[in-house]
């Protein structure tokens, strides 16, 4: 699939053969062939559980609108905006279970606080209060490790981690429940770095319970996805020996069921997978960034008319859903964007000890004697300046 050079004519998306989609771009149920196969999944899912595919996706669009105008009002360094990429993200988190280990980027907003961790720990780190962000071994994060802005990098750590549980013997049990799974977050700009290469050949050879989920949103920043790879992403997967599935990216239901299916494989020991979600960045790359620079109007109307949330939106009115509902999730999504901003403007300054903090696991004479020299350093300026 390659950027649209004539949205008028060419539609890649709804047109793509092998591609896993349950809603079309209209909000109504039609699954695609290549959809047929989970069908029962999705037919196992409550009306409450589609409806909270909604509100994670409505929510999350209204925090990030928000971080986006804290950083344009001097708040944050920089925001890396995820609109248009929500049901990818939410439909593949909602799949995980508790016990898997969840590895990021750095645009996963909504994957990050589905797993528990706390949207204001996102915005010390992009406000530089933070060294990392949050602890990924504190149980109230879920298991989710923190954001990496080295492109690739990433996949390099989850398939390290998934090397650590065959050797551990923590999953391929047969006990779904206890068994573990990884699932590491890139995009299409990472898929060329050597690294996630790296990462697929190890986790091909060791058999890792891994998948690797590419959301494939057709920029690098400014370079399109068909400068990069001449060839559907999706291909990459299998010359490594690795099962690879395309999927409509704004279709949460067909994220939420492909990865479903693909991390219970990978948990029962049946090694990594790999998943190319087809979907768009409707704003910048960072907030840094200047997108009508490199792509036109007309592409972003096209993808703006396959919005994931509009169209889950049309699915959940189809069955009945009521206007208090939709009524219900704005408010608690303005909530949540009202929480955030102030929050954020009573966050202070840094701490500058926590530049000596977790360098090393145990005490270390080296940064003893950095303290010291801090201390003696900021000493030096106390007492009559004349």
């Amino acid at each position: 699939m390659t950027p649209l050079e004539d949205p008028a004519t060419d539609l890649p998306l709804d047109e793509e053969e092998g591609v896993v989609r349950l809603l079309d771009a209209n909000g109504s149920f039609s699954p695609s062939a290549a959809a047929e196969p989970y069908r029962e999944i999705i037919a196992s899912l409550t009306e409450a559980d589609l409806e909270g595919l909604y509100r994670d996706m409505a929510i999350i669009r209204a925090f990030d609108r928000q971080a986006t105008n804290l950083q344009r009002q001097g708040q944050l360094a920089l925001w890396p905006p995820s609109q248009g990429q929500e049901a990818a993200q939410v439909g593949s988190a909602r799949a995980a279970r508790p016990q898997d280990h969840i590895f990021p980027s750095y645009r996963e907003h909504v994957v990050t606080r589905i797993r528990g961790v706390d949207p204001l720990d996102i915005i010390r780190l992009m406000r530089g209060l933070t060294h990392g962000g949050w602890n990924p071994f504190d149980p109230k994060n879920g298991n989710t490790h923190i954001y990496t802005l080295v492109l690739g990098a990433q996949t390099l750590h989850a398939t390290g981690f998934g090397m650590g549980l065959v050797f551990d013997g923590r999953c391929g049990t047969g006990r779904p429940d206890h068994d573990e799974a990884v699932m590491v977050y890139y995009g299409d700009g990472a898929s060329s770095q050597g690294d996630v290469h790296e990462a697929m050949v190890f986790a091909a050879s060791y058999q890792t319970p891994e998948v690797f989920f590419l959301q494939n949103n057709q920029w690098a920043i400014s370079v399109p996805v068909s400068t990069q790879s001449p060839v559907p992403l999706v291909r990459r997967g299998p010359g490594y020996g690795i099962p690879s599935i395309q999927i409509d990216g704004n279709d949460v239901l067909a994220s939420y069921a492909v990865t479903r299916r693909a991390l219970d494989e990978a948990r029962a020991g049946h090694g990594p997978r790999a998943i190319e979600a087809l979907t768009y960045r409707m704003g910048a790359h960072t907030t840094s960034d200047d997108p009508t620079k490199y792509r036109t109007s007309a592409q972003e109307q096209y993808w703006g008319a396959r919005d994931p949330i509009t169209r889950m939106r049309t699915y959940l009115e189809s069955r009945g859903a009521s206007t208090a509902f939709f009524a219900e999730i704005d408010a608690e999504a303005d909530a949540v964007a009202d929480d955030i901003r102030t929050r954020t403007s009573e966050l202070g300054g840094i701490d500058p000890e926590l530049m000596f903090a977790h360098v090393y696991s145990d005490d270390h004479p080296l940064i003893d004697e950095q303290r010291a020299w801090r201390d003696g350093y900021e000493a030096s300026f106390e007492g009559d300046p004349s």
